[in-house]
């Protein structure tokens, strides 16, 4: 018989950014192979969850709003009411395996005197943190190896990350490098044209973007081509003096992204943090579309194959990435395809749900490992 799942976010659900799309297609791929999973997460999101999936609010703050990542007032007492609700669901819907992500899924979890819990790191504290509250490393450092070794199981989106928290303290047999799942079927390109094409960012507008970098490359790439577009799709507030020069396209739900990837673009990905794993790269790949990104974030991408990737802050050599595919057609067009394909391969729904499947066979059962 399958394990019951409960699939934990600290965080509002669903809503169109990179945490959340990964808590929703984790559920929607175990959904779809067979098993039973409830999501406790905030008492609000944005949108329509994915059908099938069980979802469970905890209490909303009143006048609480906030859907962009990082500290807020309301956030203690969110996860105070998601302990509370947690609890019952397990106790209420006999959940065999606590399934919780990020750092503040896994203290709920803990809190909740719940048990087997499978940690799925979305990044380093040590890496991420300083980018919220600058000087915050060792801040990080102590949370790193605090708290991600209290779980019975850990799955991390890459090789960097398990290195890491192995040299932190985890037990590297606990740990499972599986990448986030995504169905190419979710998208829909339309053909590469010979017209310019737009660069596109798409995502938040957190600061561990870089999208000051980006605004430097887009400098240089108009430098050569003057008539060069930077369009911005997001779901956050996009004032003039943020992006000066950019045009925003509103992405409030997942629908609206798919329709700003079926065009023609050059997708950028100005990230230099390493510890994540930029689901709008995946996004862009599954939809064709070429990705130009630092190395620390290219984690799906094989440069020259089904993108580029250039060195870290190296921004001129991103600049002329960019160049390249705005004015080659078959390139955009041979990358985008072979980009699509590699995402169909190895991120389908299937293979990664099947993975999951065995990490919670070793967390139900400490021995077979």
């Amino acid at each position: 018989m399958k394990p019951r799942i409960a699939m934990v976010g600290a965080c509002p659900y669903p809503v169109p950014q990179g945490s959340q799309v990964l808590l929703g297609n984790t559920s929607t791929a175990l959904y779809q192979a067979g098993h039973d999973v409830h999501l406790v997460v905030y008492g609000y999101g944005v949108g329509t969850p994915p059908p099938g999936l069980h979802v469970h609010r905890c209490a909303r703050i009143p006048f609480e709003r906030k859907i962009a990542a990082g500290p807020s007032f309301a956030k203690p007492f969110q996860d105070l009411a998601l302990i509370a609700t947690l609890r019952c669901v397990v106790r209420e819907q006999k959940i065999d395996v606590v399934h919780a992500h990020n750092y503040e899924g896994l203290l709920a979890a803990l809190a909740a005197r719940v048990r087997p819990i499978v940690y799925h790191a979305h990044n380093a504290m040590a890496d991420e943190l300083p980018h919220f509250f600058p000087g915050t490393r060792r801040l990080g450092s102590w949370t790193d190896r605090m708290w991600p070794r209290r779980a019975d199981r850990i799955i991390v989106p890459h090789s960097s990350l398990a290195d890491y928290l192995a040299g932190c303290g985890c037990d590297p047999a606990r740990i499972h490098v599986i990448p986030p799942p995504l169905e190419v079927d979710l998208f829909k390109p339309r053909p590469v044209s010979d017209a310019l094409p737009p660069v596109l960012y798409t995502g938040n507008m957190d600061k561990y973007q870089n999208l000051q970098g980006l605004l430097r490359i887009m400098r240089l790439v108009r430098e050569q081509i003057p008539s060069a577009c930077l369009v911005v799709a997001t779901a956050a507030r996009l004032r003039l003096d943020d992006m000066p020069g950019a045009e925003r396209f509103p992405t409030p739900d997942f629908q609206s992204l798919c329709d700003a990837l079926a065009d023609d673009v050059v997708l950028a990905c100005p990230r230099v943090s390493w510890s994540g794993y930029p689901i709008k790269v995946l996004n862009g790949m599954a939809a064709g579309r070429p990705v130009v990104a630092f190395k620390s974030a290219g984690y799906p991408i094989t440069s020259g194959f089904n993108g580029i990737t250039v060195p870290d802050d190296d921004h001129a050599a991103f600049a002329e990435s960019l160049i390249q595919l705005l004015t080659d057609p078959a390139l955009r067009a041979r990358l985008g395809t072979s980009a699509r394909a590699t995402i169909a391969a190895q991120h389908n729904y299937r293979e990664i749900a099947e993975a999951l499947a065995r990490v919670y066979t070793y967390a139900l059962k400490p021995a077979v490992a």
